[in-house]
């Protein structure tokens, strides 16, 4: 017993000596490190794309091509950019009038479990199509004849916004189901 003893306190003493100062260091370089990560490695098949950070904690891009990745990533983000402002003006009282007697008394809440399978969009996204993530040549011509640092931008805007509105409808769709009330969600 004493034993045991004993050697729980030297192993928890052991747990505060300052760390060995020899020629050992991590395999990973710091220019290797990730900026959103820097405990972790930076994922190497995300270089060049606009907005990476290095976020991918799960290595996702060592198994699916980035191009899908990010054709997700912004599909998923334009798609709640919408479905906040939807939510948000439902629970304010903006309705399609006349509103079908199938939608009487739906609210935002309630409506958002009804969901559609988009199968076809995904089959679509993993056979690719050739062009950039994103890119369904609808810009209205407003990037024809700018500088590739001002497209660059503008794609970094976008990712930013995209990952913002993922979050934000995360937390509005969270808010009022917590509060079961409209929004301010208070």
């Amino acid at each position: 017993m004493k034993l045991a003893v004993l050697a729980a306190a030297a192993g928890s003493a052991a747990a505060f000596a300052p760390a060995q100062s020899g020629a050992t260091r991590s395999a990973t370089s710091l220019e290797a490190k990730s900026k959103a990560l820097p405990f972790l490695e930076a994922p190497p098949n995300c270089e060049g794309y606009v907005g990476n950070a290095g976020f991918d904690p799960f290595r996702f891009s060592d198994f699916a091509p980035v191009d899908f990745l990010r054709e997700a990533e912004l599909k998923h983000g334009r798609i709640c950019m919408m479905a906040w402002l939807g939510y948000v003006s439902v629970d304010c009282g903006l309705r399609v009038l006349p509103v079908p007697e199938a939608l009487e008394g739906v609210t935002a809440a309630t409506a958002h479990d009804a969901s559609i399978l988009d199968g076809i969009a995904i089959q679509q996204m993993l056979e690719g199509s050739g062009r950039q993530p994103g890119d369904f040549g609808l810009d209205g011509g407003l990037l024809v004849g700018k500088s590739d640092v001002y497209i660059e931008d503008m794609k970094l805007k976008e990712i930013t916004h995209c990952r913002l509105a993922m979050l934000a409808f995360s937390g509005v769709v969270t808010q009022s189901v917590l509060t079961q009330g409209p929004f301010p969600y208070v």
